[in-house]
């Protein structure tokens, strides 16, 4: 008995050392593109690139962590086929492994920009441990900077790069920042905020091209809008794509990445999918789902390993996220959609509030701006399956946190 885990990063070290917590006793192998110790990728856009900040790897687990557990970390190295039949792994410097379970914990990888001008020096993704490096000793010199779309990494970005001093235009195609994410009310009071913070938000304007400057390298950015922006640095952050090539080489079925049953389990029962490359059927959505989030890697990260463990079931686990955007902290738990009905609950003026997002009457997700409080009892009460009716969150004096503490007192 052994398992196989291609993806060195939150789902696949909580995979392995899950498996281990449950008492699996075959050989685990974690194989990992990248060399050395897998590390927490959140700070890279936020802590790594402020002033003053040393952008050095925090380790997901210590390099004791796989010797006292007995796990192999095969590091450097990339997964390179799947033969299904003889159950074993290819990889890249010709090896292989045998496994009676795989789990692919590949991720995303940050999506191309294909324009005219897109790969002059000085125009940056931001994903790994290296490119935080390289952006981190960028920043010290760069003075105009464009960053290319408005989610959770180009807002986290554009706030690092104020705080270093730096000129700061986003551009942005949708009409609102992080508009998959938030309800147009919290999208619009983050484009506010970061006007403040003097950051340059130019809504529903895209980018056409940029231009070599000096030397060449980056030195503007055209919009979509034929605007003209200066740039000695730019970071794209237009979103992601699931690694879900070498699951559908294998002849895994996969669709907006690698579809997997309410198990985990691939359309190939012995291999399973965890993780932001994976597609599964959420309760919570409504239908087939993929997130990107260390919450949602960790949690099937567990359950992966339950379902090898056995015996399988649902996976269940409510969605949330954050994002740090300077000194505004936003927390969501749960997943909004177009249409639902907000509710405001505190005051925006003061930097500290949360909406409430209901869908036929029913509380299914809640934003909240510096309200660690608040997050938490949504966390307590959308995990239960309770809420307040929109008219009782809209009444004066509501409090989130004291209604979570009444109603599910065994979850707060």
């Amino acid at each position: 008995m052994s398992v196989v885990i291609i993806g060195g990063g939150q789902a696949g070290l909580q995979v392995a050392d899950s498996l281990r917590g449950g008492g699996y006793t075959g050989a685990v192998t974690i194989v990992a593109d990248e060399a050395g110790l897998p590390y927490q990728r959140p700070p890279l856009s936020k802590d790594y690139l402020a002033p003053g900040a040393d952008p050095a790897p925090l380790p997901l687990r210590a390099a004791s962590f796989f010797t006292g557990k007995d796990i192999q970390l095969r590091a450097g190295t990339a997964a390179v086929a799947v033969d299904r039949a003889a159950k074993e792994v290819t990889l890249q410097d010709g090896s292989t492994l045998p496994y009676a379970h795989l789990v692919f914990a590949t991720g995303a990888a940050n999506r191309a920009l294909t324009c005219a001008g897109a790969d002059l020096p000085g125009v940056h993704g931001l994903k790994t441990l290296g490119d935080a490096e390289t952006l981190h000793t960028a920043l010290s010199g760069a003075r105009d900077v464009v960053v290319v779309g408005a989610g959770f990494i180009g807002l986290e970005f554009a706030a690092a790069a104020r705080a270093r001093g730096c000129s700061v235009t986003v551009l942005e195609f949708a009409p609102r920042p992080m508009g998959r994410a938030l309800s147009p009310a919290m999208s619009d009071w983050f484009a506010a905020a970061h006007a403040e913070l003097g950051v340059r938000l130019q809504l529903g304007e895209g980018i056409s091209h940029f231009e070599a400057g000096d030397g060449g390298r980056v030195g503007a950015a055209v919009s979509t809008t034929g605007a003209r922006y200066p740039a000695d640095l730019v970071v794209v952050g237009i979103g992601v794509v699931p690694n879900d090539s070498l699951a559908a080489a294998a002849g895994l079925e996969t669709g907006n990445g690698i579809v997997v049953d309410e198990a985990l389990r691939t359309s190939d029962p012995s291999i399973l999918a965890v993780g932001d490359c994976a597609s599964f059927p959420s309760i919570h959505a409504g239908g087939l789902s993929r997130l990107e989030s260390v919450q949602n890697a960790t949690d099937q990260g567990r359950h992966a390993a339950q379902t090898i463990l056995g015996p399988p079931s649902a996976y269940t686990e409510l969605p949330w996220f954050w994002s740090t955007q300077g000194s505004l902290r936003l927390q969501i738990a749960g997943l909004s959609a177009p249409g639902d009905s907000t509710v405001l609950n505190g005051d925006p003026a003061t930097g500290k509030f949360s909406i409430l997002c209901f869908r036929d009457g029913r509380l299914a997700a809640v934003e909240s701006v510096n309200s660690p409080g608040d997050h938490l009892g949504a966390r307590k009460l959308l995990a239960a399956g309770r809420g307040p009716s929109p008219e009782e969150a809209a009444a004066p004096g509501f409090s989130l946190k004291a209604y979570a503490r009444q109603a599910a007192p065994s979850f707060v």
